[in-house]
């Protein structure tokens, strides 16, 4: 049950429509991901690259295109490796002199991104809802946030997507979506199909698409570590009327398997990029 508000729904008093200039992100990235086992045995779904980088950066610099430049990501398995990455990337996108008489290094100029990244060990049992709780506490916001997965790209208008949830007035608002569809659908009449559509955009439903912006006050809606967002606290939301859905219609694609992840990475090597919006 979700709450669609449009432009004529509720805006928080003071609240300014869609600015995004100090919004923070908060980025789950702690899961195992098993059914893509292939790539994460040895390093954690957000990691995976494509093309050439991993699939977290690419959902940092389309956020970056709207404005958001502060990201709390949430760590579990394996999240070492996020922290070397990000330790090494800085170095690795600047030009740079050391000095080996005296062990100085200068850095002359650097490409990497003006981002500040907080990487926040949230435990690796945690599941989703505590994990979000965790980075609520620690960012002590009183403005929205934003908060995604850190397995999937799309080109969803996070400038519009904030502006929506500030009219909507609701304390949380989910990117709905629909997904290629998997199975043809038939349209049965007694004995006979009348219609006949070959696997029609998200089978005829929306889904979850993972892009929300969230109130600070949901976090009274998460009891700790063991809760799992998806469950109670989205669903006590979309009862008390506080949950809102953007519809988005254009690029989606989460890589959740190693067919995903081969996907994303021809659509790289095609030249075929939806979700690349800051070229």
């Amino acid at each position: 049950m979700i709450v669609t508000a449009g432009p004529g729904g509720r805006r928080r008093e003071g609240m300014p429509l869609g600015s995004l200039d100090q919004m923070k992100a908060i980025i789950l990235a702690g899961g195992m991901g098993t059914r893509l086992s292939e790539e994460t045995d040895v390093r954690p779904k957000p990691m995976v690259e494509i093309g050439g980088m991993p699939i977290l950066w690419h959902i940092m610099k389309h956020l970056g295109t709207h404005g958001v430049a502060e990201f709390v990501v949430c760590l579990g398995y394996k999240g070492h490796v996020i922290k070397e990455w990000f330790n090494d990337y800085y170095l690795r996108t600047s030009d740079v002199t050391f000095d080996m008489s005296d062990g100085s290094m200068q850095i002359h100029r650097t490409r990497a991104e003006p981002w500040k990244v907080t990487l926040l060990e949230t435990g690796q049992d945690t599941m989703t809802g505590g994990r979000i709780k965790r980075a609520l506490d620690h960012l002590q916001e009183t403005e929205p946030v934003f908060m995604t997965y850190g397995d999937g790209v799309a080109d969803v208008d996070v400038t519009a997507l904030r502006a929506f949830h500030d009219e909507s007035g609701t304390l949380a608002t989910v990117t709905a979506v629909q997904p290629p569809g998997r199975w043809g659908a038939l349209d049965v009449h007694g004995d006979l199909v009348t219609h006949f559509r070959e696997k029609p955009k998200g089978d005829g439903t929306w889904t979850n698409g993972g892009f929300f912006i969230l109130d600070p006050k949901v976090n009274e809606y998460i009891e700790g570590d063991p809760t799992i967002w998806e469950e109670t606290p989205l669903r006590t939301l979309a009862a008390e009327g506080q949950l809102s859905s953007f519809r988005h219609e254009g690029h989606w694609q989460v890589m959740d398997t190693l067919k995903d992840k081969m996907d994303l990475q021809d659509a790289w090597d095609s030249g075929a990029r939806p979700w690349v919006t800051w070229e």
